[in-house]
Parts: structure tokens; C-alpha cells; sequence
């Protein structure tokens, strides 16, 4: 069954609310390509996701936030993590953190690791999904392997009978991919150099008087 396609607009978000409440899959704008996402909560959620993807299991996926007061419900909010999210969220910045010890997430979602990587994107979609269902699990619309999809069209040829609908917001912005940080160690490491530059994120903790990213 090929995927249904409605405009991302509010009604077409609270469509998109109505899908992944009922355990389905959807694919919808951010801030650099399109994505693919599933209700946190639903049984199963993550391996269809992967699935849709044919991912590897063992790799992690990160969650979209609504904004940066999701994020306590989920990991430890290191005081880097907090000046780093208020310089540069919303934006291309994912936060590497541990995990709360309290906070049972799906193995699935985190590659069976202590860690989890959270990001609030510079994108009204998945900011009102996120607000209005919770974190959101988000990969690439693509099939693993195959270019990133930046539009509804190249989601339905890649994607069309693995997903349940897509919100259609026009072609995507494109860019760099986000900067990764990990936030897990006193003196925070860059995993991946991105949208946000390294030089930006040294000033900003030296700033704070925090130490800066290890080279």
C-alpha cells in the first residue's frame, strides 16, 4: 500500500500525530532532508523503522525534541549539555548523553548503549510532532545505501509501500548534517564535524568557562 501524502500544514501534522499514535510510520520535513519517524512508545516501533530502511539494527537513532525541556525526562543534562543547547537549539546540533538510569528506552532506539543522542531541529514539523506526542525517533528517508530523499516524490519512489504517510513541505533545505558532541565526558568530544562549526562550539564553552572540545 503506497504511502499517503498530505501538505505539512496543521492539519496535515495532526494526521501525522493520528498515524504514529497507531503504531504506523511516517516521513516528514527537517531541517536538512526529510526523515522517517515512529512513535516512541509503539511495540515494535524502532525495528520497523529499521526495517523500512533496511538499516543495521546495531546503530542508533537519534530523537527529535519538541525543545531542550524534553531532554531531562530522558538523559543527564551535564552543564556543557545545557550551554551547548541554549547557543545552538534549535539547530544542527546533536547532543551525545547518558541516559537517565530511571528511563527504560527500547534497545532498538540506542544500538544497546548507556547513551542516547537528542536534537531540537530548526524546523517547525517536527517541533509541533515532538510537542505533541513526545521525543521523536527520526532517521533518513532512505533506503540505507541510496541517496538521501529530499522531497515527497523520491520519499514515495524509495519509500512508498514501507511507510504510512508523508508530509509533503516542498523540496528539503539540504546542508550540512548536524554536528555531533558527546556530552558523556567532562571535556566534551566532537564525533562529527557538521552544520555547527567546531570553532563555534569551543568559544561558546570557553565562554562558560568549560573546557573545550578535545581536538
Amino acid at each position: 500500500m503506497t504511502a499517503d501524502v498530505v501538505r505539512d500544514d496543521e492539519a496535515g501534522r495532526a494526521a501525522a500525530v493520528r498515524v504514529l499514535r497507531a503504531g504506523g510510520l511516517i516521513a516528514l520535513p527537517t531541517d536538512t532532508v526529510y526523515g522517517i519517524a515512529v512513535d516512541l512508545a509503539a511495540a515494535g516501533g524502532i525495528e520497523r523503522l529499521f526495517e523500512a530502511k533496511r538499516r543495521p539494527a546495531d546503530r542508533a537513532v537519534v530523537l527529535l525534541l519538541a525543545d531542550a525541556g524534553q531532554a531531562a525526562g530522558l538523559a543527564e543534562w551535564p552543564p556543557a549539555a545545557a550551554v551547548l543547547a541554549e547557543a545552538f537549539w534549535p539547530g544542527g546540533l546533536t547532543l551525545v548523553l547518558p541516559q537517565r538510569p530511571d528511563v527504560a528506552l527500547p534497545t532498538a532506539l540506542t544500538g544497546n548503549r548507556p547513551t542516547i543522542g537528542l536534537r531540537v531541529p530548526d524546523h517547525p514539523s517536527p517541533r509541533a510532532i515532538a510537542a505533541g506526542l513526545g521525543p521523536l525517533p527520526v532517521t533518513s528517508a532512505n533506503v540505507s545505501g541510496l541517496p538521501e530523499a529530499g522531497s515527497a516524490e523520491e520519499i514515495l519512489a524509495q519509500l512508498g509501500d514501507a511507510i504510512d504517510l508523508i508530509l509533503d513541505g516542498g523540496p528539503s533545505r539540504g546542508g550540512p548534517a548536524s554536528t555531533v558532541v558527546d556530552c558523556t565526558v567532562a571535556q566534551v568530544r566532537i564525533l562529527r564535524h557538521g552544520a555547527i562549526a567546531g570553532d563555534a562550539i569551543a568559544a561558546c564553552l570557553r565562554t562558560a568557562s568549560l573546557p573545550e572540545p578535545t581536538p
